[in-house]
């Protein structure tokens, strides 16, 4: 009994490593040069570095969080054996139509940057307008930008292929190390671009980073595949 025990807590230690590995790789190859990484960058460029990490980590955390929580109850609600098969599929998914994307169908890259400047151009023309406007809100308690780099990183990184890509791995792997991986990725990207984001993103390849997420992906779903059937 002593022993089952023992089995027991090494294959639990083994999943939640499993899971911090994968997620934490994961967010580190698809993040770097994406929407969420930019939206941090610019807006560092214009406030505190240190209040636009917090809000932008605050909403990636909570993400994330909401995203391994989405995985872990997957299984209670389908069969365990259908969102292990969804999750693999999904990485395959992925990782194919990042090297076709970048092997194939490469057309010099999104241009995710003047996206990304555009879009709070808009956003500080809306507070232009509001400005002759009286009353209480989340951005008169709280620091305007904290509250404003939360909303747009969270809707930005909504429906992202890493959101979906952490709603896979929860469910195939430990949640909790997913959730820690994942948060601690988006910490290290959220960090870099605050720090020199548009910098490194004019000399780092997005095709090389393309290729290393694609393959990175296709890994995951075959190592997917081979222990399912392994179990």
């Amino acid at each position: 009994q002593q022993r089952a025990t023992h089995c027991g807590k090494m294959t639990l230690d083994n999943e939640f490593l499993e899971g911090l590995v994968k997620s934490g790789m994961m967010i580190l190859l698809s993040e770097i040069g994406d929407k969420t990484f930019f939206i941090a960058a610019i807006m560092a460029m214009r406030h505190s570095r240190l209040t636009v990490f917090s809000g932008a980590i605050g909403a990636l955390g909570v993400m994330t969080a909401l995203s391994a929580a989405m995985g872990w109850a997957a299984p209670n609600l389908i069969s365990k054996d259908v969102t292990h098969y969804l999750a693999v599929g999904l990485f395959f998914f992925f990782g194919l139509r990042s090297l076709y994307d970048a092997v194939v169908a490469w057309d010099g890259g999104s241009d995710e940057l003047a996206e990304v400047e555009a879009e709070l151009a808009d956003e500080d023309e809306k507070k232009k307008g509001k400005k002759g406007k009286k009353g209480k809100t989340l951005g008169s308690i709280l620091s305007p930008v904290l509250v404003e780099t939360f909303v747009i990183t969270f809707l930005a990184e909504w429906g992202d292929r890493s959101q979906i890509a952490t709603i896979g791995l929860a469910a195939s792997s430990d949640p909790v190390g997913v959730t820690i991986g994942g948060i601690a990725g988006h910490a290290v990207c959220t960090g870099a671009a605050v720090i020199g984001g548009r910098h490194m993103a004019e000399h780092i390849s997005e095709r090389a980073v393309a290729i290393a997420g694609g393959v990175l992906f296709c890994l995951f779903g075959a190592h997917s595949l081979v222990t399912g059937l392994e179990e």
